[in-house]
This record gives C-alpha cells, structure tokens and sequence, in this order.
C-alpha cells in the first residue's frame, strides 16, 4: 500500500513532539480541510497554539503563539514540510521566524507521537 500524498495527509488527531526536544512539550493537531490547527502544552510551554493551512503542495503555513512556563510570550510563523518516517508517521520539517523583542530564524524537526 503506497503512503498518501503530501497534499492528503490528514492531521486530525494526531500528536507530535520534538524528538531530539523535550519530548514533553507536545502537540494535538486538528484539521478541517486545508485549515490545520494545535494545541501545545507541557515541558517549558505553559500554553500554545498554532494555526495556519495546509497549501496546493501539501506543505503546512502557520503562524504560533507560545506562553512559556516562565511567562514569556514568544509568537511567530513557521512553514513545514511533511514526510513520513519509516514506520509511516508524519515528520514535519519547520523552517520558522519568531517575532518580538528577541526575533529570530530556525528549522526544527517535529514528528508524530506513535498510537
């Protein structure tokens, strides 16, 4: 059975974490067609969403707004590009921008948790 595209996958449901990250930190993921939406909570994030849509190419545009354990607003956008591991689950490639008085560029790797 071949894997869906990038442009199928279904995110409703899902949990993701960082897993070279504190795997504490996670992420439930909800999707109702293109629009695509989180809720991260635990490790250092007190509180976060995360919101945006899932493009034509399967990639995912969101912007994100963490309030940290230690009271810390951090906001920015961020865009991923989905891949499926070995085992078939999603591996989101990020490549983000964070605002404010400490901005900042990155990539991170987030990868959905195992049922």
């Amino acid at each position: 059975m071949n894997p869906p595209p990038p442009d199928r996958l279904d995110y409703e449901g899902r949990r993701f974490h960082a897993p070279d990250g504190d795997r504490r930190t996670t992420a439930l993921y909800h999707q109702q067609d293109d629009l695509v939406w989180a809720e991260i909570t635990g490790g250092t994030v007190q509180r976060g969403w995360t919101a945006g849509t899932r493009q034509p190419d399967g990639t995912l545009a969101m912007g994100y707004t963490f309030v940290l354990t230690d009271g810390q607003v951090i906001c920015g956008r961020t865009h991923n590009t989905p891949t499926l591991t070995p085992d078939g689950r999603i591996r989101l490639h990020e490549t983000w921008e964070r605002y404010g008085p400490h901005p900042t560029t990155g990539t991170s790797t987030i990868e959905e948790i195992a049922p």
